[in-house]
């Protein structure tokens, strides 16, 4: 018989997101500077929707990564009640704020 090493659970690396974070602060900046200089309204409500647009790029990524490598180790390692958990964590989130924001 043949004992293997158990793998260790490789955390998921985000540090990718970091510079997307970065511009984003820069944005918020901006739109916090327009809001204190009384840009036209129009103007401010476009800025704040590019920022929203590019946290929801980085959460698309984050949860691209964790279904491809977390959800993905917990089914190659046969766990299912782990894969359950991870998945009902990601439904749990998307429920909480699926009802927030402007939605037109």
């Amino acid at each position: 018989m043949v004992l293997r090493k158990k793998k260790k659970a490789k955390k998921s690396d985000h540090s990718s997101e970091l510079g997307k974070l970065k511009k984003l602060k820069g944005q918020i900046e901006g739109v916090e500077k327009m809001i204190n200089e009384q840009r036209y309204c129009a103007d401010v409500i476009g800025q704040v929707r590019a920022v929203r647009s590019g946290l929801l790029s980085v959460e698309a990524s984050m949860l691209e990564t964790h279904l491809k490598n977390c959800v993905s180790e917990a089914i190659r390692q046969g766990k299912q009640s782990e894969v359950d958990t991870k998945i009902d964590e990601i439904v749990q989130i998307f429920r909480q704020s699926a009802s927030r924001g402007v939605r037109i």
